[in-house]
């Protein structure tokens, strides 16, 4: 960056997988008609108390032993007071001077390279509703269903130095709150959620620069695009010899670009006290070595063994243990047959692509590992082409029915019969004579054409390996 580097800090709010709010018995679950999973606590109405979700404080530890963070013997609830429509309150149930966990750091990265960084706290607090604004009306909704869900707040180091690195940092972030269960990580649904606190200084200089917050990033590409712009917008400004103003910023996606929210508040702005209502919350170390025996193989740790044990490429083992469903899936499917690197192929690739265009998780795909098994075997065997098994894949999907069951149906069962493959390079070398004529007198890059003909005279059956022979045989006689 032309002698400037950039300082960046995370802080990733995550709505928790409980079935109730932080501080009452409202379900906690996205959608809803507005304003129906509400009740006085959450609304903030006179003479309404709070009590604290023991499932939240369980699922927050969670994350914070697998964050290493030191788990505080006690932590207290303190009111965050600000005015907004969308906080009926008036203030937010949040954690500031004792929060749950401290101290604690994540890894990330690849190709060997890993980089640390370090994760100042772990607290916990409530959601605050949602508004919703109607630009025909000229007029702005709020729906409640939202206030009081519980979250967990994840505040990072300033150690990150670049959006590659941060991107890096949140998928990984992201792919252990899901493998543990603490929240489902929906971006789309705003259970995952992150603003980026972001400076610039010049290469070696040890203060930091002026920072701004960005927030409304809603998926892993915005968060690295809006942070290369303002780290470009905040070197131009130094280059000039210009002040950064500290600010708070929203992305825009539609623009492309920042755009000035509020100036920054600093701690003193919220006047932070303890809630009066709630007791500290105080930690049970049984209890922590309880929650920590039952942690399991988090992701970076199942994803050396996919590497080490299966032989996977770093992408595939990445992209199969982006949510313990498809890790879990892809184990299965290898127990039933020993085929690591077909079946992980097909896994991120055929059932990747089905996923995404029927926008349903893997399971709602109805293919069982022992369905998605049948189907590689039968290409490994020879029965079935690689293409004809992209389109049984799509009627596995359809039908819920296993491969066996439908290649016969749709009559896509792989030729193999010598004779019949040469009897169609037979016809397809009749039909082309000047094609011949141009591979005999040297143009040999024409065999793929002649496969691609046979092919085509076979429906696409015939075993294209046996085909490529066969015609190259015929060719050179």
């Amino acid at each position: 960056m032309s002698g400037f580097e950039a300082v960046i800090g995370l802080e990733i709010h995550a709505q928790l997988k409980t079935c109730t709010k932080m501080f009452c018995g409202c379900l906690n679950a996205f959608g809803g008609p507005p304003n129906t999973r509400t009740c006085p606590v959450c609304l903030g109405l006179p003479g309404a108390l709070p009590v604290v979700n023991r499932r939240s404080v369980e699922l927050a530890i969670t994350l914070g032993i697998a964050l290493d963070c030191r788990v505080e013997r006690s932590c207290v609830f303190a009111r965050k007071n600000y005015f907004y429509p969308d906080l009926p309150k008036g203030y937010q149930i949040t954690q500031y001077d004792k929060p749950l966990c401290t101290n604690g750091h994540l890894d990330f990265g690849g190709g060997g390279r890993l980089k640390r960084v370090g994760i100042r706290r772990v607290h916990l607090e409530e959601d605050a509703g949602k508004s919703v604004h109607d630009p025909r009306r000229r007029r702005t909704l709020v729906d409640f269903n939202r206030a009081g869900v519980p979250l967990v707040e994840i505040v990072t180091e300033p150690e990150i130095a670049s959006s590659q690195e941060a991107g890096a940092f949140l998928r990984e972030l992201h792919a252990v709150l899901v493998h543990l269960g603490v929240s489902d990580g929906s971006m789309e649904e705003g259970s995952f959620r992150c603003d980026a606190n972001v400076s610039v200084r010049r290469s070696g200089e040890r203060s930091f620069g002026v920072r701004t917050e960005l927030k409304n990033m809603n998926s892993f590409r915005n968060v690295i695009r809006a942070l290369d712009f303002e780290i470009e917008r905040q070197t131009a400004l130094r280059k000039a010899g210009l002040e950064v103003t500290q600010e708070t910023l929203l992305w825009s996606a539609a623009l492309q670009k920042t755009i000035p929210m509020r100036s920054k508040e600093e701690s003193h702005d919220y006047r932070y006290f303890p809630d009066p209502d709630l007791v500290p919350v105080v930690v049970d170390r049984e209890w922590v070595e309880r929650i920590r025996g039952t942690l399991g193989e988090l992701p970076a740790a199942r994803r050396r063994r996919f590497m080490e044990h299966y032989g996977l490429s770093e992408y595939d083992a990445w992209q199969l243990t982006a949510t313990p469903e498809t890790a879990d899936y892809f184990e299965r499917c290898v127990a039933l047959l020993d085929a690591p690197k077909d079946i992980a192929n097909w896994i991120v690739t055929g059932l990747g692509r089905l996923v995404n265009e029927r926008g349903v998780g893997l399971s709602g795909l109805g293919v069982t590992p022992r369905m998605l098994a049948g189907l590689v075997d039968m290409v490994l065997r020879g029965r079935l082409s690689g293409l004809a098994a992209k389109e049984v894949l799509e009627r596995m999907a359809d039908s819920g029915r296993d491969a066996e069951s439908l290649v016969g149906e749709m009559g896509l069962e792989q030729v193999t019969d010598e004779q019949a493959i040469r009897d169609a390079a037979r016809r397809v070398m009749e039909g082309h004579p000047g094609e011949v004529g141009r591979y005999r007198a040297g143009k040999t890059q024409l065999a793929g054409f002649f496969v691609g003909e046979v092919m085509k005279a076979t429906g696409g059956r015939a075993d294209p390996k046996l085909a490529a022979r066969i015609i190259r045989e015929m060719l050179e006689s």
